[in-house]
């Protein structure tokens, strides 16, 4: 099979989760939720129609021309995939077949339903990649390595994976720029790069920079539409929780009823809460970013206003070539064949 043929399979698979009928996504979708409840239809709808937004044949195959078309020696490349949102692991699957090597996949107990559909389906269009997925619960026989995890885990995986060629990546999370300008419209489109996947992802912001004497009733108002994530239970307890611990220890916060905001330090924020920081000038916003700068998966702004931000509502909608923690995978891939 060669690098025109993968990609051709690819294509094909995109367009195969563009037209998934009702009740085809509603059986996926009941088996992913048995699983883990947080996959709900509208979130795994998302993701399905998010792979497929990689996949459009244009864009893949300009993506892909910038690489090697096929390895010297094709390497069993041993991958282990997070599984905080749904098909958060595709992206390494893509990058380990259209380079030309072999995936050992060892998907989370969280997305397994997902990504061995996902993969079944790949080879139903193309029946030879059935030889070239594995999924294994060990990666014993894996020639390099790629994995995601958090910090702790990362320390793992750096030991356990170090006599081999390794990609390893962290605890990242992302941040939102406000000014104080923003329309309504545009405020209600952050909404989706808070709440889309209730806050679980990478690409999720959880932390805002707003600058000093920022009034916040504008945000809370546009973002009334998302009250709808308190139909989770989970989110639900979430939020009730982290607003009893606020309230008990007197932190001073704002609460809109389903989203609670409180100035702190961490990027890092718990589901149903929104930290925020504020800066005086662009100097000491560029300082304080600066600061965290490996800790930030990405960054979202009015009209992406800020170099390599997001406009608003675009965080969940990557592009082929947004790399988990910017490290370039297929650069990774062509080097170790």
């Amino acid at each position: 099979m060669n690098h025109s043929e993968r990609l051709a399979a690819f294509v094909a698979l995109g367009l195969r989760l563009h037209h998934l009928s009702a009740d085809e996504l509603a059986a996926l979708v009941g088996r992913a939720r048995n699983a883990n409840n947080w996959f709900d239809e509208p979130n795994v709808h998302a993701a399905l129609l998010g792979v497929a937004h990689l996949l459009e044949e244009d864009t893949l195959r300009t993506w892909a021309g910038r690489y090697p078309a096929e390895p010297p020696h094709p390497r069993r490349v041993g991958v282990v995939m997070a599984g905080n949102i749904p098909l958060v692991g595709f992206h390494d699957l893509l990058c380990v077949l259209i380079s030309g090597h072999y995936l050992l996949a060892k998907p989370s107990s969280e997305d397994k339903i997902l990504m061995n559909w996902v993969a079944q389906e790949l080879i139903t269009i193309e029946p030879r990649f059935a030889e070239r997925i594995s999924f294994v619960e060990r990666l014993n026989e894996a020639d390099a390595f790629i994995a995601t995890g958090s910090n702790n885990t990362a320390r793992y995986f750096e030991y356990y994976f170090s006599k081999k060629p390794n990609l390893i990546r962290r605890n990242r999370t992302s941040l939102a720029i406000l000014t104080g300008e923003e329309s309504a419209e545009t405020l209600a489109a952050l909404g989706r790069d808070i709440f889309q996947y209730y806050g679980l992802g990478c690409r999720n912001v959880s932390k805002l920079y707003v600058p000093e004497g920022y009034s916040f009733t504008p945000l809370l108002d546009a973002l009334q539409p998302w009250e709808t994530v308190l139909r989770h239970n989970r989110y639900q307890n979430n939020y009730d929780y982290n607003k009893s611990i606020l309230l008990v220890n007197n932190v001073p916060h704002y609460d809109n009823g389903f989203l609670l905001l409180n100035e702190a330090g961490p990027l890092v924020s718990p589901i149903s809460v929104l930290h925020y920081g504020t800066y005086g000038s662009e100097v000491d916003l560029v300082d304080q970013l600066t600061d965290v700068a490996e800790q930030i998966q990405c960054i979202v702004s009015d009209g992406a206003r800020y170099a390599g931000s997001f406009a608003f509502g675009q965080a969940q909608s990557p592009k082929v070539t947004d790399y988990a923690d910017g490290i370039d995978t297929m650069a990774f891939l062509a080097e170790i064949g």
